[in-house]
């Protein structure tokens, strides 16, 4: 089942698996999957802490590509639809798996994945994949508003290794890799929004400058999030949504 051309590192302890994986970018061939069974310094977006109960899953999946920053951002949506995939595939159920803009996938409603994509010079990609196999953070903890954490052991009864996890997640993203590379983002936006969470409903985009609250209509060619408010349309490339 694993992905043919994909290298795979199973470590103890890192500091990230971020890190470590573009630590071993100079002397590793890419493509590969860093997976680390205790993170000491793992972030999420906007440098957030991200916790790691032990039993939890954290790898990073490192490429090269010569893609423009356009296209290499789209991956989180590669990515989003691949951890859709690779829960349907473990537990056996869809109904209960949403995807949210940009990058986390909801379980029963409440977050139980999220992915960080870095990029950097000589055409190094990382994509930071986190979920909650066994163990969520404490409501307390996180941003207020924020979508609630759960796991999948609590919410579905499943319990999965963090290497079982990673050999599904790893297959479904190769194949959707190489459907993107070939056929570009619109298949991969329809797979996308056919599992979309909150699509035709109100919700609050937060940027750096503003709130815009809206209807979300769509994910548009470009992967940026599209509202419908009293104004119209209102496409945004960059926030924090909020339910």
């Amino acid at each position: 089942m694993w992905p043919e051309g994909y290298g795979r590192f199973v470590l103890t302890s890192v500091g990230s698996t971020l890190d470590a994986a573009r630590e071993m970018a100079a002397s590793t061939p890419a493509p590969y999957w860093v997976l680390a069974h205790r993170q000491t310094a793992a972030r999420g977006r906007r440098g957030r802490a991200w916790a790691m109960p032990e039993g939890n899953f954290a790898a990073t999946l490192l490429m090269r590509t010569e893609d423009s920053p356009a296209q290499i951002a789209l991956r989180s949506f590669v990515m989003s639809l691949a951890l859709w995939k690779s829960f349907v595939a473990v537990t056996g159920r869809e109904a209960v798996f949403s995807l949210k803009w940009p990058n986390d996938v909801l379980l029963n409603g409440g977050k139980v994945a999220g992915i960080l994509l870095e990029s950097g010079g000589s055409g190094v990609v990382a994509l930071g994949v986190g979920v909650n196999l066994v163990g969520a953070p404490d409501p307390a903890d996180v941003e207020a508003e924020a979508v609630r954490p759960v796991s999948l052991l609590a919410e579905t009864s499943v319990r999965v290794t963090p290497e079982d996890f990673l050999s599904a997640l790893a297959h479904h993203y190769a194949l959707l890799e190489r459907h993107f590379r070939e056929f570009g983002f619109d298949a991969i936006r329809s797979g996308w929004l056919e599992h979309a969470a909150r699509r035709g409903e109100v919700i609050t985009a937060r940027t750096g400058r503003a709130e815009i609250v809206g209807v979300f209509e769509d994910v548009d060619a470009d992967g940026l999030l599209v509202l419908r408010g009293p104004k119209g349309l209102t496409r945004v490339a960059a926030a924090d949504v909020f339910f």
